[in-house]
């Protein structure tokens, strides 16, 4: 017999959800090749998900455990390659981009305490929409840590996606916190990136605008930040105009898109992959930073579009398809049923995996029963579309106009080659033909001019060294000295004439000109006193006897005053 109060038993409460002819997904069940597909990786700090910011407080970091549910529920945990747990990020890698005076507060403040420190929240902005709760700078450090260790593996190749859906908020400042964020993991996120990346596209699709990461590279050419958010001047943050591009050197590398109120899914579509094509065509980033905000999607507590599920990761899909390394996040979006639903989507996009409408069984079942667990519920259609196609291509040929000002991407600054190394890669491109005729005696003591060398020049005067059948020029003119030691009779020199520089300087240090009577020219007759020079002419026709040079030193010409001429053309400087 059942007593009157136990007319209801346990089974028949609404905390136990019987889905009926609902269905449930079944999981994937089989493992990826780790071969098969581009390598993702999936970070997920243990415990990220049971921060608090308070009651009534906008934000839930709950949304993160039932996104993971419902990922691991899926089996798309079998479709990740690897999934990690980072460690916390360290102060010293917090203050890489933050002062060390507001990570210090963060670190010290408490619920208990924040009276004693009124004066550092007033400065700081942790007020309102940034309150101090326990364990704050716990929550902080592990999304932060788990936004650099996806940069990390991105750098050193380990992976070809990274995902940390509890990263992405874009709001925080250098020394103070702004809507709810309060460390900015992007901004570190993407300094680790530079380390190796010379150019980073940042892509948002949040409601509100990426103030924070566009402010933090707003003079910089090597970051490129693209922002599709509500902007009506009054709208949280407040910025993010048309007009606004950058400054310095990082002119026309900030674009920004301005919406209005009920965007709906093809609109949405049509201008982003336009404006992302038309970027990536020409900033061409060697890596991309994607905030995956759901608080653009319809039904949210604090949005106006009406985008659903399925075209908020068609936007995923679209920018995973450029095959380059991408770190996504996640950010805005206070829905969280909507939010948790959306990212597992997106997961599933990302690793290239299928999966149902009907959501699988989990312990928040009781989250989605009013949408009879599916995983697209309707979402559009509920808020009026205050967007026009007018004013929609007056944005995307605005944005056209400052793509033309970016003249090439950018890279970063290449240093000059060593000139040993250089000389060496230079003796390199020389030809076993040339190598042999330098080592032998036939032209020793005279400069080549190496036509290997210099690949535009030729040369058809006095430095013709061609093999014409006609007889040279006896004209001889001095080249430029300092760059190659004589080659003796008892020891050869090793080494090779410098042509490009004797070409280039002859005229600069002077040229001694000798005439058929083999005096020297009387306007360089002041260098001879402190140095002299011995030059013997090559033979003419056969039979015929060349004068003898007469600015010779008595120590060194014992040669030319015995009437004996060298054996081969010789151009010989001793320093006196």
């Amino acid at each position: 017999m059942v007593r009157s109060s136990q007319a209801t038993t346990f089974s028949a409460s609404s905390y136990f959800d019987d889905r009926g002819t609902q269905g449930t997904a079944q999981p994937i069940t089989e493992h990826v090749n780790p071969h098969s597909r581009p390598v993702v990786s999936y970070f997920f700090p243990k415990g990220v998900g049971e921060h608090h910011y308070g009651e009534r407080h906008p934000m839930k970091p709950h949304r993160l455990t039932l996104t993971n549910a419902l990922v691991m529920g899926y089996g798309l945990d079998k479709q990740i390659h690897h999934i990690y747990n980072p460690r916390p990020a360290t102060q010293a890698e917090l203050e890489m981009y933050h002062d060390h005076d507001y990570i210090e507060f963060l670190s010290r403040v408490t619920p208990t305490n924040q009276n004693d420190m009124r004066h550092l929240i007033d400065t700081f902005n942790c007020v309102e929409d940034c309150p101090i709760f326990s364990d704050m700078y716990d929550f902080c450090a592990m999304y932060a840590g788990a936004s650099l260790a996806g940069a990390r593996k991105l750098c050193a190749g380990a992976c070809d996606t990274a995902i940390n859906w509890s990263g992405g908020l874009h709001h925080a400042k250098r020394g103070e916190a702004s809507g709810f964020c309060y460390v900015n993991d992007i901004v570190l996120a993407i300094l680790e990136l530079l380390r190796y990346h010379p150019r980073v596209l940042y892509i948002d699709i949040d409601i509100h605008h990426g103030d924070g990461v566009e402010l933090a590279f707003y003079h910089s050419n090597r970051v490129m930040t693209v922002s599709f958010h509500k902007y009506t001047g009054e709208f949280f943050p407040g910025t993010g105009k048309l007009d606004d591009n950058g400054a310095n050197l990082g002119k026309h590398f900030c674009l920004n898109v301005p919406l209005q109120d009920g965007i709906d899914d093809e609109m949405y579509l049509t201008i982003f992959k336009t404006v992302i094509e038309d970027t990536v065509t020409s900033f061409r980033p060697t890596s991309i930073v994607l905030q995956c905000g759901a608080d653009s999607l319809g039904c949210d507590r604090l949005g106006a579009f009406n985008l659903s599920i399925a075209a908020h990761g068609e936007c995923v899909n679209f920018v995973r398809k450029f095959n380059v390394p991408l770190l996504v996040l996640g950010g805005g979006g206070y829905t969280i049923k909507n939010v948790s639903r959306c990212w597992t989507y997106e997961t599933a996009v990302l690793v290239g995996a299928e999966i149902p409408d009907e959501l699988p069984a989990t312990v928040y079942d009781p989250f989605f029963r009013d949408s009879q667990w599916k995983l697209h519920p309707p979402l559009t259609g509920r808020v009026e579309n205050q967007n026009s196609p007018a004013s929609l291509q007056r944005i995307t040929i605005s944005i056209r106009n400052k793509l033309r000002y970016l003249q090439g991407a950018p890279s970063v600054a290449m240093q000059e080659i060593p000139p040993d190394l250089e000389g060496f890669l230079a003796d390199e491109e020389r030809n076993q033909e040339e190598k042999d005729e330098e080592r032998g005696t036939a032209l020793a003591g005279e400069r080549r001019m190496d036509r290997s060398m210099a690949r535009n020049e030729y040369f058809d005067g006095d430095n013709d060294v061609d093999q014409d059948d006609g007889p040279q020029s006896t004209g001889v003119k001095r080249s430029a000295t300092g760059s190659r030691k004589a080659r003796g009779t008892t020891k050869r020199a090793r080494g090779r004439g410098k042509s490009r520089a004797s070409a280039a300087n002859a005229k600069d240090e002077g040229e001694d000109e000798v005439d058929e009577s083999g005096a020297p020219s009387t306007a360089k007759a002041a260098k001879a006193k402190s140095r002299a020079k011995v030059r013997s002419k090559p033979r003419g026709k056969a039979g015929e006897k060349e004068k003898d040079l007469t600015d010779v030193d008595p120590d060194v010409g014992a040669e030319a005053e015995s009437g004996q001429e060298p054996m081969t053309p010789m151009d010989l400087d001793v320093d006196v």
